[in-house]
């Protein structure tokens, strides 16, 4: 019969290691234009790469602009986003993006409204001033054309009542010979409560449903991919990106972004033209 070994001569027994910790999955929102885009449409090697690295390490990177749906499709094609979700024109829109759909994307969900009531209190501030509303995935309807390269898709001229002719996702405002000081100004005066709007860098207005910002469509989208939202990040530059920054349990400005975007941010990382988007994104593979 053969002895039982004694436990106090063989030691204790071995511990197993614990099992790794369990990784966190982050849902990534990034401004396109100061963000991603320098000034002259340019996007480096260094923003790209770091897009690829986060995407593949498994996090969730959509991209929040309020740029229409036919300008972002390019912007997701650089950066080899070919799978997930987009948000467009400032929250209205949100997008699945598949390569087996045969445009490549899918309308997820779509915001609307009336834009008659809007247009009718600026055209009598802004009487000269150039108006657009959005024709998803095609381009828009304009009373003017507006600058070269500033708007994607087609333009179509008409007059200007055909702009409520139905409901529409968003408003582009545009007046050259003002600053965004007096539209800002201009908003507040005339009130414009049954919608939300955000003043640009130029002389530039977009306004969309009210209540609907990125950060509305974001939040939607956090809730479906099962995203904490501790475990949220988002990067921006403009007045736009508020909202969405102040969403985000990390909400980053960009380097080059104004004092009122940088206090709505929990930090600031370096220009676009400092690739600051891509030190952020490395940040979360560490």
């Amino acid at each position: 019969m053969s002895a039982v070994p004694d436990a106090a001569a063989t030691g204790p027994e071995p511990v197993a290691p614990a099992p790794p910790a369990a990784r966190t999955t982050h849902l990534v929102a990034l401004d396109i234009d100061g963000t991603l885009l320098t000034q002259d449409s340019g996007m480096s090697a260094a923003v790209r790469d770091a897009v690829a690295a986060v995407r593949d390490a498994g996090h969730h990177v959509v991209l929040a602009s309020g740029r229409s749906l036919t300008a972002m499709t390019s912007v997701a094609d650089m950066l080899g986003i070919g799978t997930g979700w987009m948000v467009c024109s400032n929250g209205s829109v949100t997008v699945r993006l598949d390569p087996a759909l045969p445009a490549g994307w899918e309308l997820d969900q779509v915001v609307t409204f009336d834009p008659e009531p809007a247009l009718r209190l600026l055209r009598a501030e802004l009487p000269d001033g150039r108006y657009a509303v959005e024709d998803i995935g095609v381009g828009f309807r304009m009373n003017a054309l507006f600058p070269e390269g500033e708007l994607d898709g087609e333009h179509r001229v008409v007059d200007f009542e055909q702009l409520w002719s139905r409901e529409v996702t968003r408003v582009v405002v545009r007046s050259p010979e003002h600053t965004p000081d007096d539209f800002s100004a201009m908003a507040a005066r005339i009130g414009l409560d049954d919608v939300t709007y955000a003043v640009g860098w130029t002389a530039w207005m977009d306004l969309a449903p009210r209540g609907v910002t990125k950060a509305s469509g974001l939040e939607r989208l956090r809730d479906r991919l099962g995203v904490a939202p501790a475990a949220t990040v988002a990067v921006g530059d403009g007045r736009n990106d508020i909202d969405m920054l102040r969403w985000a349990g990390r909400g980053v400005a960009m380097g080059d972004a104004d004092d009122v975007v940088r206090d709505a941010a929990d930090e600031v990382t370096g220009t676009v033209e400092e690739d600051g988007a891509a030190a952020v994104l490395r940040s979360l593979l560490r």
